[in-house]
């Protein structure tokens, strides 16, 4: 199969890489704008494969994406402005990549008659939950311009397979983590200050929940939906890891060597979303499963930014 990769010099979207050379025969197109989040040093170690090819532009370049997706049977979307925190502080950006971009690759995929697009999202699109597990059925609630972009554009891809019967497919899950995560994100950011021998900054009591999977879980359960997911159904991905900010926080100073005196509480951001999960069944029924747990999840994370401050350091400066 020919596939499309959007935003593949970002966290998932090269990890997504990864996974399709190592587990198919895929040949490969990333697309990607090299923003400040997405870089050509992150795809290093598979920017020279034979199976791989590189197109820098931007997915609002209806002509670019029109001569890069030609002959591709399948797109898979990830490229998106993601950090909560920016798009409190700027959100044209969200909103002009996330929904624009996404419309203009839906038109431009349907005009070529992909066989499969599938859209990456975020349980964040849903909003709060006190209790239990969000469904793919249950209504969006965005609180931030970040989430509300993403639900938008969801929105936008199931339009166009509801109008034009594009072959969409929507994924939302929940909080990744693992290697080549900008040194904005939480865990990254802490280890990294961690290591540094800095304090980290935790939002409010640290009582907030995220339910948090290994990016190589995620992008498993990604390929299963590519390849056997039902056209037009959204699938939520968890791995069932929750854990209040401040237990995560915890386990990341254990394991960098570090006490609770590193842990410098700081004003809650606004409109915080007090916990996030999802009810996971139907992408388990397609055979995945998560296989990495927390723990030895976040060691291997801290491992790896231990051991690669040649990529992390230049962008946290």
């Amino acid at each position: 199969m020919k596939t499309l990769v959007t935003g593949g010099a970002g966290f998932i979207g090269s990890n997504f890489v990864r996974y399709l050379i190592a587990n198919t025969d895929d040949e490969i197109t990333v697309i990607d704008s090299l923003t400040y989040a997405g870089s050509k040093d992150t795809m290093d170690d598979f920017a020279k494969s034979p199976r791989v090819r590189f197109v820098e532009g931007d997915i609002c370049d209806r002509d670019l994406l029109t001569s890069a997706m030609n002959g591709h049977d399948a797109v898979v979307h990830f490229a998106a402005e993601s950090h909560v925190d920016r798009s409190i502080h700027g959100s044209d950006r969200f909103i002009i990549t996330n929904c624009l971009g996404t419309n203009v690759l839906c038109d431009v995929a349907n005009q070529l008659e992909v066989s499969r697009f599938v859209h990456i999202s975020t349980d964040e699109t849903y909003g709060s939950l006190a209790q239990g597990s969000f469904s793919e059925e249950d209504r969006l609630e965005p609180s931030s311009p970040y989430s509300a972009s993403k639900a938008g554009s969801d929105l936008i891809a199931l339009a166009h397979h509801n109008t034009y019967e594009l072959p969409v497919i929507v994924t939302r899950s929940s909080n990744n983590y693992g290697p080549f995560q900008f040194p904005e994100k939480l865990i990254p950011l802490f280890i990294t200050n961690l290591l540094d021998g800095m304090t980290v900054p935790l939002y409010g009591d640290g009582a907030n929940v995220r339910d948090w999977i290994h990016v190589d879980d995620n992008c498993a359960a990604i390929d299963a939906v590519l390849r056997a997911g039902k056209i037009g159904q959204i699938y939520n991905i968890g791995a069932g890891n929750e854990r209040s900010n401040l237990e995560l926080t915890e386990i990341l100073i254990e394991l960098c060597d570090r006490d609770d005196s590193a842990i410098e509480r700081v004003a809650d951001r606004p409109g915080h979303d007090f916990r996030y999960s999802v009810d996971s069944s139907l992408v388990l029924a397609l055979g995945w499963k998560p296989t990495i747990d927390l723990r030895s999840g976040l060691e291997a994370t801290v491992h790896w930014y231990r051991d690669n401050e040649n990529w992390w350091r230049p962008k946290k400066t």
